[in-house]
Formats: C-alpha cells, structure tokens, sequence
C-alpha cells in the first residue's frame, strides 16, 4: 500500500515548554473593547472580543493575540452581554461559528433582513463570503460565541455603510489599510483619503441572496452531529473506544461512510471528537496543523513519539498542535469528553497511528485499505498477500 505519509511532514518533537506556550487557557484569554469601529455604537458597546490563533480581522494594532503562528485559519472568540449586537459587515474568507455557550440569533443579507438563525450551544454556523451578516446574544449574559475564519490573510472586514456613519459619530473611523482610530484618545482623524469608502449601494444589490433554507445547509446543529464509532483506527482496540462526527470538510475521520454536511472549501476541517470516561485516542500524527478545542470535560493531549510531555486542557481552553508531531488524546475526566477538532487544509487528512496500534488493529480484524479508510483486513490484498 502507498505510504500516504510520505513527503508530507517529518517526525517532529514538542518540548515542555512550546506545549505550554501553545495550551491557550481560558485564563490566558485578553480581551479588547475596542477591537471594531462599532465598539462605542449604543447596543454594540459592551463586546468583549478576544484573538487566540491568529489576528483574524481585528482593526485594533493593541490587540492581544495568544499564538501568532500562522495556521491557515483563526481563532477568536466574542463575550456579549445579553442584548448586545455584533454589527452588519462582510468577510472575505470564511467565517465559522461555533455557540459553546448561551444562544445567540444570526441574520443576514443586504440589510441583514434575509433570514434568521438561533443557534445553540454546540451548534455550527458557517456563513458564506461576501454577505453582510450581524448577531445578537440573545441568551444569558455569559454566553460565548467562537469564531473560525478562513486563511492566514483575512484581508479584514467590509462594513455596512450605516456602521461607518454611526462609528464617524463616536470619533471612530476606519483606515484603507484595516486600522481603527479613536479620536476620543487624541489620535488625529485621518484624511478622508485615507479612509475606508463606504461600499456603493450599486455593490450591495450585486450581492448574493441566502434564504432561510439556504443557510440551514451551512449550519451543523447539535443534534444533527452523526458520530461514527469506527472513525479511527484503534477504535476497536480496548480503551479507546473514540466517536468523530464529521462537520466541516475532510478531516482525519478514516469512515468511509463518514460524510461532513458542509464541504465546500474553508482552508480548514471541523470535527467532533467524542471519548467516554477512561478512554483515549492512540498516538498519531498528521501532517497538517490542528487545533483541539474542550467544549465539555477534561482532555489530556500526551505529545511526541515517547509520550514524555503533555499538557491539560478543560472547558473553553485549546491548545495547537504543529505538524507532524505525535499526539494522544485522553479523557481525564468523569464525565463525557467533547472535543472541536479544527485541522488546516481543505483535502483529506491522513492520520498516521504508531505500528504496534496498527498491529494490534490487525490482530482485531481491522485494517487500512488502498484509500486510507477502515476495512476488514481479510479481504485487503495488501495484508493478504503482503
């Protein structure tokens, strides 16, 4: 069989210290006020957003980002008190939301009058590029909101015009070149040819129409998740009995049957990992970067081929994971683990388990066929007939 590791990435090593300095705790989380020229508009005043992996589309230069490495996608996070609105304005690359925590309603369109959302926690929202959208908490005040955007380079945000006019009126405005400036702090307000134009209202009616139904095909729900309990190869080795709901594109689930509801392109998969109490996913390693997010329980991730480092993370906390290094996944806690797997690239991932876990899956009937998917081993030609 072809070894679809090869050419990919190369054994890496994770030390103590880069473990920790890529665990992003709750804790570690900075907010900022001022991160988007609507931040002092009546109803959008009290946001909290945070940047962990990547500067995704802050306008703020002070805005405190956890781990700047580029992964070929960002993520960041909106704390809003009940009631408060996160503006219409439109992205370039793709936007992903993930409701951990409270309820919060989506809309969009032109004038974000298109269509409506309610989303939930666990629910996945994936909004298309270039249409304005907008949301509001309309949950408890300690709802939180994560977002998942496309790409190292975002190229920023475009505003609804009425936004820029209502910020002008606070001493807000917006540079050509993605910078906030705030006048009330002394900072001089740009010359107008400096400063981002409104989009035309001959470019806004060019935009695409989403309705109600349109966008349900780009929202996962929590219940709609369909876990496979065969999703990785040492699923049927005692102790590590995992289950992957496929969400976002291809990502390392190796079930064939597993199919995710959203496929067209983000830069980025998104899955669900699933592990009882006492259970835990063998080390593998990927040739893509990935990020592991607790929504629910207590994870250890044990790094490196010797398994001599590993870090914790619980609920709200994720750490990154660089290419090629060995990793293993255990729950540690006493209640069900749930895990937002996001790994870079839009193809298929290809995990590579240590050969005693491939051994060992053999000796219980399940193999890898030519595509890389799970199969029953006396029927590949491979184990076969070597």
């Amino acid at each position: 069989m072809k070894d679809l590791w090869a050419d990919k990435a190369g054994d890496a090593v994770l030390s103590a210290a880069e473990a920790n300095q890529r665990t992003i705790r709750k804790a570690d989380f900075v907010s900022c006020a001022v991160a988007f020229i609507d931040c002092k508009t009546p109803g959008s005043h009290l946001k909290q957003n945070y940047a962990m992996i990547g500067p995704g589309v802050t306008t703020n230069p002070d805005q405190v980002i956890n781990l700047r490495e580029p992964h070929g996608f960002n993520i960041g996070a909106a704390a809003m008190p009940h009631g408060i609105v996160n503006n219409l304005h439109m992205h370039f690359t793709a936007e992903v939301f993930m409701c951990l925590d409270g309820e919060y309603t989506f809309r969009w369109g032109k004038d974000g009058q298109d269509g409506t959302y309610v989303a939930h926690p666990g629910d996945v929202v994936s909004v298309p590029t270039w249409i304005f959208r907008g949301f509001t908490n309309t949950g408890p005040d300690d709802g939180w909101v994560y977002t998942c955007l496309g790409g190292d380079n975002t190229g920023g945000i475009i505003w609804h015009p009425s936004i820029l006019a209502g910020a002008a009126e606070h001493g807000l405005y917006l540079t050509r070149d993605n910078i906030l400036v705030d006048t009330s702090t002394g900072a001089a307000k740009p010359d107008d040819s400096a400063l981002m134009p409104p989009i035309s209202p001959a470019d806004i009616a060019t935009m695409r129409h989403y309705t109600p139904d349109d966008m349900a095909r780009r929202v996962v729900a929590r219940d709609e998740r369909r876990f496979s309990s065969r999703a990785l190869l040492d699923s049927v080795l005692p102790g590590h009995a995992s289950e992957i709901a496929s969400v976002i594109g291809f990502g390392i689930t190796q079930d064939a049957g597993s199919q995710p509801k959203i496929t067209y392109p983000h830069g980025f998969s998104m899955e669900w990992l699933r592990l009882a109490p006492g259970q835990s996913v063998s080390p593998f390693r990927l040739a893509e970067k990935q990020v592991l997010m607790t929504w629910r329980g207590v994870a250890g991730v044990v790094f490196n081929r010797d398994g001599d480092v590993s870090t914790e993370i619980e609920t709200r906390d994720m750490v990154s994971v660089p290419a090629g290094v060995w990793r293993a996944i255990e729950n540690r806690g006493e209640e069900t683990l749930e895990l937002l797997v996001i790994t870079s690239g839009d193809g298929r991932k290809f995990p590579q388990f240590l050969p005693e876990t491939e051994s060992a899956a053999l000796q219980a009937g399940i193999g890898i066929d030519p595509n890389a998917y799970l199969a029953p081993a006396h029927l590949l030609p491979i184990y076969r007939f070597g």
